[in-house]
Formats: structure tokens, sequence, C-alpha cells
């Protein structure tokens, strides 16, 4: 169990995006949803809600899609119903956009901290999250994203997201820096939106134009389950 002694203050709520379909890891994911495959003898679901807890947040908000009742199975054997709210996505998968505004339109939080459980988080990333909250708040941003430089990623075949200059991010032809799958974001940067179905890149396209979309840079070893190519490499055994 990750630990932390710290205390996280105004950041209660998190959500973790389990609605894919896991597609570049089939076969695994034909039975079991990509949330649930498993790194050692935890899943990677687990593994995001302990760090989630290290950080102090009370309340987890989840969408599902993709063999959706084993995710609330597990929650349910976990004995986790009380601090985790699943929503399920039954008829269509909304994207990542789509599905973060379906979860805040059911939720009165501000801001809330949003985890891919297919990045394996460790408590190396609790010091860097504390200080990017820290950095969110003061500010005053509607949004901050953890992120990486190309050369800290163990698959070095995936290509950069955003280029950086005093934590502001950019589209340009570097593109440096890898989005590692953790992010803060405030309510507000949803209200505008009409679409329902959206990848949050619309949300951080607009962000760039307007010279708003905040990173801050990690410095830890950036592992990710880009495919099962991957996820065998590091680990099966």
């Amino acid at each position: 169990m990750i630990k932390n002694k710290k205390k996280m203050s105004k950041l209660k709520t998190a959500i973790i995006m389990c609605a894919g379909f896991g597609k570049r890891l089939k076969p695994l994911t034909n039975k079991v949803p990509k949330p649930l495959l498993k790194i050692g003898n935890k899943s990677l679901l687990e593994n995001t809600i302990e760090l989630l807890f290290a950080l102090k947040v009370k309340k987890i908000l989840l969408n599902s899609h993709h063999l959706s009742e084993q995710i609330k199975q597990f929650i349910l054997e976990k004995k986790l119903s009380k601090k985790i709210k699943v929503f399920e996505e039954k008829k269509k998968i909304l994207n990542t956009g789509g599905g973060i505004s379906n979860i805040i339109k059911s939720s009165k939080d501000k801001d809330y901290i949003i985890l891919n459980p297919d990045t394996i988080w460790t408590k190396k990333h609790l010091p860097e999250i504390i200080k990017m909250k820290k950095l969110y708040f003061s500010k005053k941003a509607s949004n901050m994203l953890l992120v990486v430089k190309k050369k800290k990623s163990y698959d070095q075949r995936l290509n950069g997201d955003f280029s950086m200059k005093k934590n502001i991010l950019r589209y340009n032809f570097k593109n440096e820096y890898i989005f590692t799958g953790c992010q803060i974001i405030n309510r507000n940067l949803f209200s505008n939106v009409k679409k329902k179905i959206f990848p949050i890149s619309l949300i951080w396209d607009q962000l760039i134009i307007d010279k708003c979309l905040h990173g801050y840079e990690s410095k830890i070893k950036f592992k990710h389950i880009t495919d099962i190519k991957i996820y065998k490499k590091l680990f099966s055994k």
C-alpha cells in the first residue's frame, strides 16, 4: 500500500478513466477489461486506487463501458462501494472528454484529479502530484497536466504530445513532452461543450489557442501499457 503523511486540501474527488476497449491489448482484453489486467499480483485499477487514497482523495468517480460488470464486481469484492461510484456508459462509449463531462454533471465538486489506470503509478509520483496540485491552486488555473520528456518513456516508440515553456503547453514540431495520464481540471472547462461524445483533446486544443493549457514536468520513468508487447515485456513471467 502506498502511504503519504502529507495532507491534501481542496482536491477531494478523483476520476478514473475505465471505459476503453483496450484494443491494443487484444486478445487479453477480449475477456478482461484493461484496468483489471494484473501488474504482478495487483490490477492496474487497484494500483491507481491506492495512489488516490494515498493522496487523501475522499471520493472516486469511475466510468465504465467495456466488460463493465467485471469493474463493478471488482469494486464490490474489494468493499469499495462507499468510496467509488461507477458511471456506466451503457449504449455508447463517450470518449475521454465525454466520459469526464458525463461524470462531473452528476457531481457538485469544482476541481478533480483524473488518472488513466494504464500508467504504472508508484509512490514516487506522490510528491510530484502534490507539487502539481499546489501549482494548480496557486496559479488559480483551470487545468494542469502531468507531462514527462520522451526520453523518460519506457516505450521509446511513443510520439510526444506537447512542447512546454514556463509551464504552458503548446503544439510544435518538437513536441518533446508526453502526457502521463494524470491531470487536474476545473468543471467550468466543460460548461460550454454541447457535444456528448468527444475526446479531451477538444478541450486541450482550445486551451492551447488561449495559451492557458498548463503542464507540470514529471522526472520519473514513464511506464505506460501502450500495447500487448509492452505489457508482456514489463509484467509477463
